[in-house]
This record gives C-alpha cells, structure tokens and sequence, in this order.
C-alpha cells in the first residue's frame, strides 16, 4: 500500500529578496501540510496539475493557470500526478496592487517565458539588475493577467452539484444537457441558468475544462492518444485533438514528447 508523502513548506523568516523564486519537482502522492506565510504566493504547475484546498474552497491548477494565495491565507495542497512546479513569493508590501483573494488567474507568454527562464538558469533570488527588471516585469503582469474564481468551480446548488458529481465520476457521460435536465426534473433553460450562475461560465465549458484535466492524467500515464480520446467520451481521435490543443496550445502527441511545452505555449 502506498503512503502519502508528507511535505512541509521552506521554513524561512523573511523573503531574501521582494520576489523569491522556487523550482521543484514533486512525485504523486505528495502533500503539503496546512500551512500560511506572511508573503503571497503564485503557484504554477507546468506540468501536471496541483489540487489545493485555500481558505476551504478547492483549486485546480492545469498547467495554463496560476493560483495566486494572498499573504497568511491559509492553504494545503495535493499532489495526485507527479508535477514540475515553479512558485513566486512576493513580499506582502508588493502585494497592494494584486488579489486579496485568492483566485485561478489565467497566465500569458510573458509569465510563463519569465519563470521558464528563471527555472532554467536556476534563479531564486533575483541579483542582477536585469533579473530584477524581469521580476518586476513579472509582478506588473499578475495584476492584468484574466482572474477566475477557480478553473474547475464546485457548486453547493443541489441541481448543478449533481450533474457535476456525475461528470467527475464519469468524464464519458454523453447525456446532453437536455438530458441531463430531464433527469432531473427541471427545463434545460433552467438547469443551463443555474449551471452559470453557479460557475461562472456555461455547463459545457466546465465539462470541456473537467475533460481537459483529465487528459492531462491519461496521458501522464502513457495511454495513446486514441484511447484517451475514448477514456472521455469522443467519438474521433480528431475532435480530442481540437479540444486539447484549444486548452493547451499543443496537440496531445506534443504534449506526450514534451510536457513542458504546455507551459511554454510551443
């Protein structure tokens, strides 16, 4: 039986510099323990993706999302596929002009070329005057970067709860919407209502970003391209393709070569 591996954040006083830097790798089955600090933190996954649990409320980070968690919010997170991670703690007299609440915030090529190339070269502590231009660079990006609630939103609305418990479950289901509305003894017009009440955008786009997510996984564990397609309910191998690449930015076979390159939007 395997057993979680257990993860404590790195025990620091105070930040060495406004924009601290970290690049780690975590296997699945990690854990970071409840944890605050006294800095805020933008958390990335460029690959894989990092469950967190903020203030209650759960996050999903895919790898063109960032989370960001205000300074002493308390947070955990899960690690449930192995995860290349990068994370920017900035100093809570920088965080005037960022949320003061935590939020899904939807990274561009600025951000993620930024913390690519100080992953590359291995940068925690920003020392010459160009790394700390480009850790400005990167601070002014956050606030102007698309803020979402969460990627994947939960519901406590009964109706909606069910339908997305039944998605999570299983990411095939083709039943439509009006289906789903039937089922549950309400008109489509109204089912579709409260699903974007509820999450913010329609019960199409959280089944796509649901299925999307759970590509990730499939092909993390080595299925073809064919078969995940399958694993989710797609009719033809092309359809998945157009999907992933619309959320990723690469083709699912391009992803397989080379994960990082969801992060890096090849």
């Amino acid at each position: 039986m395997s057993t979680e591996n257990l993860l404590h954040p790195p025990q620091m006083e105070r930040l060495p510099y406004p924009i601290h830097l970290r690049l780690a790798r975590f296997p699945a089955g990690s854990r970071f323990v409840s944890h605050a600090h006294p800095w805020g933190q933008l958390n990335y996954s460029a690959t894989g993706v990092m469950e967190l649990d903020i203030g209650g409320r759960r996050f999903l980070s895919p790898p063109q999302y960032a989370i960001w968690i205000p300074p002493r919010v308390e947070h955990d997170a899960h690690i449930r596929q192995a995860v290349v991670y990068q994370s920017a703690y900035i100093d809570e007299a920088w965080c005037r002009d960022l949320p003061d609440a935590p939020k899904a915030i939807r990274i561009g090529s600025v951000v993620k070329a930024i913390l690519a190339d100080f992953a590359l070269r291995d940068v925690s502590v920003p020392s010459t005057r160009a790394d700390r231009r480009m850790a400005r660079v990167l601070l002014d990006q956050i606030p102007l970067a698309p803020c979402s609630a969460s990627y994947l939103p939960g519901s406590g609305d009964p109706l909606v709860s069910r339908l997305l418990d039944a998605w999570q479950r299983d990411p095939a289901d083709s039943r439509t919407l009006a289906r789903w509305a039937d089922e549950l003894h309400v008109t489509e017009r109204t089912l579709a209502r409260r699903c974007r009440v509820e999450l913010g955008m329609s019960a199409g786009e959280w089944r796509q970003r649901q299925r999307y997510l759970h590509a990730l996984t499939l092909l993390d564990a080595g299925l073809t391209v064919q078969n995940a397609a399958l694993e989710l309910g797609y009719g033809t191998a092309s359809a998945f393709i157009a999907m992933f690449q619309r959320r990723g930015g690469v083709t699912p076979d391009q992803y397989r070569r080379d994960p990082e390159g969801v992060s890096r939007g090849t």
